[in-house]
């Protein structure tokens, strides 16, 4: 099988080195994903508004991989501040719903002090895929 890469056309991928997603053997790997807009790459202030904008990225690789957010098993949030993590939990719910995958939150830096929240995520592929 081989191995597909995703991008978003965020400006960090070429800059670092990667790409969105990776799909490989079944899997549905997401790079860790922001809140900005990739088009004028700029960041709400909001970590709220800045969790939605990452789902919105993470959802539409998902799309083009051909997985949603029901097929995935393993979900990372980095936040700089644990404190702003509470105000994501109705985006997140929302997101999940009733295919709640397992999940980590570690506080840390990250590469703008303008972020405040990074998720990655891992998926299997559905059968149907």
């Amino acid at each position: 099988m081989p191995i597909k890469r995703i991008s978003s056309g965020s400006a960090y991928e070429p800059k670092i080195g990667y790409c969105r997603a990776v799909v490989a053997d079944g899997w549905v790997h997401v790079s860790g994903t922001v809140g900005n807009d990739h088009a004028t790459m700029t960041t709400p202030e909001n970590v709220v508004e800045q969790c939605e904008l990452a789902l919105g990225h993470i959802r539409k690789a998902l799309q083009q991989a051909g997985a949603t957010f029901a097929d995935v098993v393993r979900v990372h949030y980095i936040l700089p501040d644990r404190n702003d993590f509470e105000p994501c939990w109705p985006l997140l719910q929302a997101a999940f719903g009733e295919n709640p995958p397992a999940a980590t939150m570690i506080e840390a830096g990250l590469i703008d002090p303008a972020m405040k929240i990074e998720i990655e995520v891992t998926a299997r592929l559905p059968e149907s895929a």
